[in-house]
């Protein structure tokens, strides 16, 4: 018996000195790290408000939101803009963005670095599209915390998934470069597909790029469209909507295909009912739960060109695939 009262004599020691750190709290060895890095984007980036609450909790994540005007208005994202903005187009006002002022990023910046973060990584809509990333330049150059800013080339969830990536990298406690590296490896080969009604919207806004071919067309096709070099390009000329969309998905399941883990979101704006009719269509297509298609409003800075009606996939490599990719 006292042979089993000395065995148990480690394990009560072992037991108070655990109670006592449990009642002080956790070691510093035992928080999880502190990040240093603050990521910072733009609301082109599409990101479904889940993921924009989460990464706030975060507590390195912010985003600048984009104007758009009509008429004399300006509105800002949220549901009651996506109203508003979808009445203007419908009846034929005229929509425009513009760049966002320098100090809308400025404020930003200072507030990290008063927060005392060591840097942040500034991830924005392609550059051939907006001046956006032009204006977080500028801003950077105001302030003391070094910023450095990236051109996605790119729009909407492929540029929301390399914030993903960089958001939960920073998180992590890891440096600006392995942010950035992060961030740059999701943006990689990441496609965008997207289908509209009209290119009127793209004309009127200046950002039909090689697509103003088809203007004198319009009547005769459906153009499916792309992203390609940060400007948008036709991909395919369609006979009509019925088979556009369809062809649509085609093409985008084809390109999910060719990732080993696959990331896909489907954006629209005027058209949720059929968007996520979409969304379940690819889904099964490609094996998935509908669920893992994230799904999420066009943002009103890409609505206001697009138009409604829009339907747009983004296939990206998925952060599964970016690891196996590592080893």
């Amino acid at each position: 018996m006292a042979d089993d009262q000395a065995a148990d004599v480690p394990a009560i020691a072992w037991l108070r000195r655990r109670w006592g750190r449990l009642r002080q709290g956790p070691t510093p060895a035992e928080l999880p790290p502190r990040p240093r890095i603050a990521v910072v984007t733009d609301s082109s980036a599409a990101l479904p408000e889940e993921w924009s609450d989460e990464f706030e909790r975060a507590g390195c994540f912010a985003s600048v939101v984009l104007p758009v005007m009509a008429g004399e208005e300006i509105f800002t994202d949220g549901e009651d803009v996506d109203t508003a903005l979808g009445i203007a187009l419908a009846t034929g006002r005229t929509v425009r963005t513009s760049r966002p002022a320098p100090g809308q990023f400025e404020r930003v910046y200072r507030g990290f670095a008063t927060a005392g973060f060591e840097g942040i990584v500034s991830l924005h809509l392609s550059g051939k599209l907006s001046g956006t990333a032009d204006a977080a330049r500028i801003a950077a150059g105001r302030v003391d915390v070094p910023v450095e800013v990236v051109d996605s080339g790119t729009a909407g969830m492929a540029l929301g998934f390399a914030v993903r990536s960089a958001v939960e990298t920073a998180a992590r406690g890891a440096d600006g470069a392995a942010v950035r590296a992060a961030a740059l490896g999701r943006l990689t080969h990441a496609d965008v597909f997207f289908y509209v009604p009209s290119l009127e919207q793209l004309r009127r806004g200046g950002r039909i790029g090689a697509a103003a071919s088809l203007v004198g067309t319009v009547l005769a096709i459906k153009p499916i469209l792309c992203l390609r070099d940060g400007l948008i390009v036709p991909l395919e000329r369609v006979r009509t909507a019925a088979r556009a969309v369809p062809r649509l998905r085609e093409l985008a399941v084809t390109a999910a295909r060719t990732r080993r883990d696959p990331a896909v979101a489907v954006h629209f704006f005027g058209n949720r009912d059929e968007a996520a009719a979409f969304a379940a269509d690819m889904a099964r297509d490609l094996g998935m739960q509908t669920a893992d298609v994230a799904l999420s409003p066009m943002p009103a800075v890409l609505a206001a060109h697009t138009g409604l009606g829009v339907i747009a996939v983004i296939v990206a490599e998925g952060a599964g695939g970016d690891e196996a990719a590592e080893g």
